[in-house]
């Protein structure tokens, strides 16, 4: 496929005026950036804050804040299952005053001796009994305690995000092209014997996920997803890590508004820079607007036969590039709000302090050498914003899931390689810090599943972390925040 930088479509037109690119939401972002003001928001200095569940400090916290870690790895579920380890994506439905529905990712990638990480449902071996990940559904108070809790899909692998739809259920994606007919992959693990993996799966706000893939959407590396309430167009991010990254949307057949459910007919398209083949965006920096368009995945789970997962992680996306299809860097968290998509590119952007680019950290790192975008897509104009670029690791390091707050104002996780961090990026464009990890046992594990309560009051979030001979203690958690949002941005 044929590379266009973000300079030569500058110097054919294809991008828009600086002016033009910040109409609307995120508008002073670039008027921020040229007069080389600081971007100052947020809710104060950070403070230590022990957690009100033993009085451990795991969180920096702005003044006045408090929250309460629960559904610790190890900790037992009320169905009699184990938490599992690597706590994702998460969202949260109400279902009475005062109760939270939480449906939470675990993101694990082992089928063999990971007896701390697998999710089960009883007896029953889900949609593949070799996978060991899935999703775990957790009823909470406002405050963080747990009332009820029980695995609602099983049998998966590396669920990291997905998405919240509008008719009730949540999307579950598989950031994998696991399976018997693959090469192992970078784990070294076996995929002997194992289903296909790469799928979306849907949960339902209560109860248990029937575990049936919808193979229309695509079988690729999925990260998050985010539906058009207008339209019920699924936006699926694509985290392919090693190789160019892109962005996709579902089409189904049946409007799910009217069903209930997201069917398993449909159609794929990847996005494109209009009248550009392959505009590599993984470089690009904010203020730059795209007209887009989209082509459609003729394959979207096509044979992988053979292939190694290096080989069969790219067959779908290489359909979209084949049509001039847009580059992006290791596409993970989306969201929906105020009619655009929003979305993370990890390690999009040009840096002061970039990754590096040489063969060895393309292949340690990913493909990318940012430390992270954050890109606008409005479907009645067609176009594509880049509205944030990291210039620094320091201000903004790999961003990942991100949500949005009652007033649009974004939440990013970091997962940098040093102190994580909850960033808040407003409707101006200014960016702002609200948490850092500062658990004593597990420092610089990665925020994960930020996402608020339905009436603002409590945000809850992850913090990850990988199974341990000891996983009630190094093996990830969730965590409820509240405290007087009003006084800021939030």
């Amino acid at each position: 496929m044929t590379h266009v930088t973000r300079r030569s479509l500058l110097r054919g037109g294809a991008a828009t005026a600086v002016g033009l690119a910040v109409a609307g939401p995120f508008r002073g972002f670039v008027a921020h950036a040229e007069r080389g003001m600081p971007r100052i928001a947020g809710y104060g200095p950070l403070v230590a804050v022990p957690d009100q569940r033993d009085g451990v400090v795991r969180l920096e916290l702005p003044e006045g804040f408090q929250y309460r870690s629960f559904h610790h790895a190890g900790d037992v579920m009320g169905d009699g299952s184990v938490v599992p380890a690597r706590h994702d994506g998460m969202t949260a439905f109400q279902t009475r005053p005062g109760r939270t529905v939480l449906i939470r990712n675990h993101e694990i990638n082992g089928n063999t001796n990971v007896r701390s990480s697998d999710i089960r449902l009883g007896s029953t071996p889900g949609y593949d009994p070799i996978a060991k990940g899935g999703t775990a559904t957790v009823v909470v108070n406002a405050n963080g305690k747990v009332s009820d809790s029980w695995v609602s899909l099983t049998g998966t692998q590396m669920n990291c995000a997905g998405g919240t739809t509008p008719w009730g259920t949540w999307l579950s994606c598989e950031e994998t092209v696991n399976g018997a007919d693959v090469g192992a992959d970078f784990t070294g693990a076996s995929n002997a014997g194992m289903r296909k993996h790469g799928y979306m799966f849907e949960v339902p706000a209560s109860g248990v996920a029937s575990g049936v893939p919808i193979t229309a959407a695509g079988r690729f590396a999925k990260e998050a997803a985010a539906i058009d309430p207008a339209t019920s167009a699924v936006y699926i991010t694509e985290d392919s890590f090693l190789f160019p990254s892109g962005l996709y949307r579902y089409l189904p057949a049946v409007d799910p508004r009217a069903s209930g459910r997201l069917g398993n007919e449909g159609v794929l398209q990847m996005l494109r820079v209009a009248d550009e083949d392959n505009a590599d965006l993984s470089d690009d920096e904010a203020g730059n607007s795209y007209p887009v368009a989209w082509v459609n995945i003729p394959t979207p789970d096509p044979d992988m036969s053979g292939k190694t997962n290096n080989e069969a992680i790219q067959l779908v996306g290489q359909q979209g590039f084949d049509q001039g299809a847009a580059i992006f860097s290791r596409l993970e968290g989306a969201v929906w709000w105020g009619g655009r998509l929003y979305f993370t590119s990890t390690q999009g952007g040009e840096a002061a302090d970039p990754i590096g680019g040489n063969a060895y950290n393309v292949i340690v790192h990913g493909f990318g050498r940012g430390r992270g975008q954050v890109w606008s897509y409005d479907p009645v104009a067609e176009m594509l914003t880049c509205v944030y670029q990291s210039p620094a690791s320091a201000t903004l390091d790999l961003p990942d899931n991100i949500t949005t707050s009652q007033n649009g104002t974004l939440v990013l996780c970091e997962d940098g390689s040093g102190d994580n961090f909850l960033r808040g990026l407003t409707l101006n464009g200014e960016l702002f810090t609200f948490a850092r990890n500062a658990d004593p046992v597990q420092p610089g594990q990665e925020f994960a599943g930020a996402t608020f309560s339905a009436n603002f009051h409590t945000m809850f979030v992850n913090i990850q972390s990988g199974p341990s001979s000891n996983p009630a203690r190094l093996g990830g958690y969730s965590v409820a925040i509240w405290g007087p949002w009003a006084r800021g941005p939030f």
